[in-house]
Parts: C-alpha cells; sequence; structure tokens
C-alpha cells in the first residue's frame, strides 16, 4: 500500500473512480495502483468523481485494503478498552466497531482473556501488514493529562510489575504508577483504583497513591490498628523493632505509616507500648 494511505487511521482520500460495486478512493497524489475500495453500502448518496471522503481503512477477510465510513472504537496507536468476543486457536477477537473482528494475538496478551471480558489494548500493524491488538499499552499512553498533585483520579490496573509496582491507566489513557512501596495490598489486572496523584515526573507520567494526606491518612491508620487491636484481645506483638515486610503483611501499611498511627494512639491515651508489641488501655 502506498504509505500516503494510512493503514488503521481515519484519513480524507479523494474519489478517483466510480463502479456498480463501490468507489475507489486515493489520495490526491496517489497513482491508480494504490487506490482502494469503498463499497457501495457505505457509499454517501451523491457521491461524485472527486469528492473528498472520511475513511478509515483497514483490511478485509481476504486481507486486502479496503475503506469503511464507519468509525471504529480505536485508531493505530492509540487505546481503548474493548470487548473480547471470542477466543480461538489464534488468538482473541475483539468487538471494535467493524465488520471484520479485531485479533488479539496470544503473545500480546498479558494474561489469559475470556469471551465476555473488557481489555485495555492499543492497534499495530504486525510483520504480515495486518492490524491487530496488544495489551502491551505502557508506550502509547498519554503523559498529558493535566492532573495536579494531590487531585483525585480513577483508572484501572493494566500490568503489575515485581521490580517498579502496579501500573495504572488513569481515565484508560494516562500513564500512572503505583510505586512498589506503595503498594500494600494484593491487585489484580483490571482492577478499579481511586487513587491520589502523589507526583507527576519529568515527562509528565502520574505517581500514584492509594493513601491520603498523612494528617488524614494517620487518623485512619490509628482507627485501623485499634480494630485490629480490639479483634485480637487487645494485644499485637508489634513493635519498632518489628520487621516492615511483617508490618506490611499485617497491617497493609508502611513500617513509617505505623509508627506514626502508633504514635498518635500512645498521644492519645489509647495504647500502651511495651517491649514486646502495643496493647490497648
Amino acid at each position: 500500500m502506498k504509505p500516503d494511505i494510512q493503514l488503521g487511521r481515519s484519513q480524507e482520500l479523494i474519489v478517483v473512480k466510480i463502479t456498480d460495486f463501490g468507489v475507489y478512493l486515493n489520495t490526491p497524489a496517489g497513482n491508480d495502483k494504490n487506490k482502494i475500495l469503498l463499497p457501495k453500502a457505505q457509499v454517501p448518496k451523491g457521491t461524485q468523481l472527486k469528492d473528498a471522503l472520511q475513511v478509515f481503512v483497514y483490511k478485509d477477510s481476504q486481507d486486502r485494503p479496503i475503506a469503511t465510513t464507519l468509525e471504529p472504537e480505536l485508531e493505530l496507536h492509540q487505546v481503548a478498552r474493548l470487548k473480547v468476543k471470542e477466543v480461538t486457536s489464534i488468538g482473541a477477537f475483539l468487538e471494535w466497531g467493524l465488520p471484520k473482528d479485531l485479533l488479539l494475538p496470544f503473545r500480546e496478551q498479558l494474561y489469559p482473556v475470556k469471551a465476555g471480558d473488557a481489555i485495555l489494548v492499543t492497534l499495530y500493524i504486525d510483520k504480515s501488514e495486518r492490524l491487530c491488538a496488544s495489551m502491551h499499552v505502557y508506550e502509547q499512553l498519554k503523559n498529558n493529562s493535566g492532573y495536579q498533585k494531590n487531585d483525585e483520579v480513577f483508572g484501572r490496573v493494566y500490568e503489575i510489575s515485581d521490580n517498579f509496582g502496579v501500573f495504572v491507566a488513569v481515565d484508560d489513557q494516562y500513564s500512572a504508577l503505583i510505586p512498589k512501596k506503595e503498594v500494600f495490598e494484593h491487585y489484580r489486572i483490571n482492577q478499579p483504583v481511586y487513587a491520589r496523584v502523589a507526583n507527576i515526573t519529568e515527562d509528565g507520567r502520574l505517581t500514584l497513591s492509594v493513601r491520603k494526606k498523612i494528617p488524614e491518612q494517620m487518623r485512619e491508620d490509628s482507627e485501623y490498628i485499634m480494630s485490629l487491636l480490639e479483634e485480637a484481645g487487645g494485644f499485637l506483638p508489634y513493635h519498632d523493632k518489628s520487621d516492615a515486610q511483617a508490618i506490611k503483611e499485617y497491617f497493609h501499611m508502611s513500617k513509617n505509616a505505623y509508627k506514626r498511627a502508633v504514635g498518635r494512639l500512645l498521644k492519645e491515651g489509647k495504647i500502651i507500648v511495651e517491649a514486646e508489641g502495643i496493647r490497648q488501655k
């Protein structure tokens, strides 16, 4: 296909030939070899030679470039959440607003998907010049959200890294990360996340925290520790020397957050700090 006609994108093309089964389109400078068909059923009434039409270019079931006036839910290098229609021996097929469903190859899946799932994907051209979907969306997410520090945001988990943390697509469009040190619970792919913008990196990507500002979070943490104390009969074997990972796993907070909350409870006279742990008064 001539590069001027862009596979996987919406574009304005010119009517260069009219037939009984549709019209052929091309760029103004395109040669006769590179024209593509817009089927008759989609040709706007009254279309004439040299008219300009807005179309999307993809490939039909015979792998031939073809135009459509339908608007797909996803274009090349964009990101969108699409529904899985079925899973076959070659991969999953996604609904995206065109008659031919979009293939999500197994190698482009971050986890096995099933019919009915709504998944975040991007559109790319594979080595065979076919349009395919991929769940590897990190590079295609935007970094110009306009959100500011401490803004509340909503997103969904799209990838989890043991090294970096939990990757979140804010508004299904913007790149964000809950850093590993801020991960205090088990997350799953597609899990909804309500968070606060803790920082914005130099390249515009969002760093998130699911915890509130320190004064408010300290109050909630201290209330949570008190509830755990009551459930445990008034004593918990955690103290300043306790392992940070053990505190994280039990209380779902960092050791520093635990110490701040315990300090608040101690100041309020609600607990006693002993050598082996904390005790409710």
